[in-house]
């Protein structure tokens, strides 16, 4: 009996060490629900969630199976700048547009699945980035110099 008394915190330990590796071996917990807007890009309706915060554009779409149509995420900076992103983590093909503080597309890039280079703006004034299912912007006839109508103030959401 006293062997077994002896193994079982043993066992116990390295149950729960398996458990909490498994839940932490997959992907993460789903984020909390972000806050979203709609917006209108060259008549077009396109319902978007904001990664306003630090943590929550660090992780933006990672994980993500699937999107709805007409559905993206919106990135907005606190000042202009030049922007990168990259997809890693990120198995949804996607395009990314960077805006301009007036909501004017600025350039559009596609972007793999997995990528893990960084897909930088040209432009050194982006507001705003806008990631949407890969071609969207193309099916709906929308290319840089457009502009995008609905954003919440630049800076407003952080």
């Amino acid at each position: 009996m006293t062997r077994t008394c002896c193994r079982l915190p043993a066992l116990l330990a390295a149950l729960l060490l398996t458990f909490s590796l498994a839940a932490c071996g997959g992907n993460p917990a789903p984020p909390a629900a972000l806050p979203t807007t709609q917006l209108t890009l060259a008549g077009k309706s396109l319902s978007v969630e904001i990664a306003a915060t630090p943590e929550q554009q660090a992780r933006g779409l990672m994980f993500r199976e699937s999107m709805p149509p007409d559905h993206g995420m919106l990135f907005p900076f606190p000042e202009p700048r030049t922007a990168s992103f990259w997809m890693r983590n990120t198995p949804l093909p996607l395009s990314i547009a960077y805006l301009d503080s007036r909501g004017v597309i600025l350039e559009i890039h596609d972007m793999k699945p997995f990528d893990e280079r960084s897909i930088r703006s040209t432009s050194s004034q982006v507001a705003y980035a806008l990631e949407v299912h890969q071609g969207w912007f193309r099916r709906q006839g929308i290319t840089p110099g457009d502009r995008v109508l609905g954003l919440p103030a630049p800076g407003a959401a952080n």
